[in-house]
């Protein structure tokens, strides 16, 4: 087992659901697993902490109380110190660096893009490491350019057709990335040639990338031998097994039977208080993800 699989399970970074409660992915899809690929910043509660972080200053940054240009060394500081202290989240950030500078090239990119909010536990200790540019990218699809030592940022409009390493937690279907990393960068006039995350999930993402041109790389990718290694370590159970087996097997069939036989499922979640699990049963239902009448 490698050390991002063992990393993966020491710091609880795959979760498996309980019976009938899949989770909401992103995409306005759902699964019966779930992972927190940033979970490898040192576990859930120092993790939680740095993401607490970034929504808090996100939040000081709208309400017009704090420069949204001080962002990046502000992160900065945050990773520069965990990189320093946590042996985790170390070891996972040079693996990150040694495989850019062997498989990538450092030469063959000019900026380093992270997106908010996951994206950052990465990208910005990585531009400091390699000393490139890093480009912070925001929801609302604006961007901001540091010098590699994060002493300066500004805003961007024109990359005048550099390359773009980004850099992310995982891929799923590449949602954020088609809906507003990729047109974020082409917007900039940049081009986003590569990028790396910790986890594929293996449902599609890399091929959906291909289609825009981008080149997805990966220190881990979901399989059914990491289900086994799961089993095999009592992470789950030989019925939950079972149910991860047929999911990877087939995703979309496995679930769209799943929501024939769990009707309740879609309309307990309308009933949801979440915001974001609310936007995600919209999102199936609105964009009918599941070929099924609601």
């Amino acid at each position: 087992m490698s050390n991002i699989l063992q990393y993966l399970f020491e710091t609880n970074a795959i979760k498996f659901c309980k019976a009938n409660e899949p989770f909401w992915y992103t995409s306005g899809k759902i699964g019966p697993y779930f992972f927190n690929a940033q979970y490898v910043y040192g576990g859930e509660e120092e993790s939680s902490e740095f993401l607490n972080y970034i929504t808090d200053e996100l939040a000081l940054i709208n309400d017009g109380k704090t420069d949204k240009l001080d962002l990046p060394k502000k992160l900065l500081d945050k990773v520069l110190n965990q990189y320093n202290t946590n042996k985790i989240y170390n070891d996972v950030i040079n693996q990150m660096k040694q495989y850019i500078e062997n498989n990538i090239g450092v030469e063959n990119f000019e900026y380093i893009s992270g997106g908010e909010r996951r994206d950052w536990y990465f990208s910005v200790i990585l531009s400091y490491l390699l000393n490139k540019p890093h480009l912070t990218i925001f929801k609302d699809m604006s961007a901001i350019v540091s010098n590699s030592s994060f002493t300066n940022s500004e805003d961007i409009k024109d990359l005048n057709g550099s390359k773009v390493l980004h850099l992310a937690d995982l891929i799923t279907t590449a949602s954020s990335y088609i809906k507003m990393w990729v047109p974020i960068i082409n917007k900039l006039n940049g081009n986003m040639e590569h990028t790396l995350v910790i986890i594929d999930r293996n449902q599609g993402g890399k091929e959906i990338l291909k289609d825009v041109n981008v080149t997805m790389h990966a220190l881990a990718t979901v399989d059914k031998n990491l289900f086994k290694q799961a089993k095999d370590l009592g992470v789950i159970n030989e019925n939950q097994l079972e149910m991860v087996n047929k999911y990877f097997d087939n995703p979309d069939k496995t679930m769209k039977q799943f929501l024939i036989e769990h009707p309740e499922f879609i309309e307990n979640s309308l009933k949801s208080t979440n915001e974001r699990t609310l936007k995600r049963v919209h999102t199936l239902i609105e964009e009918n993800l599941y070929g099924l009448e609601f």
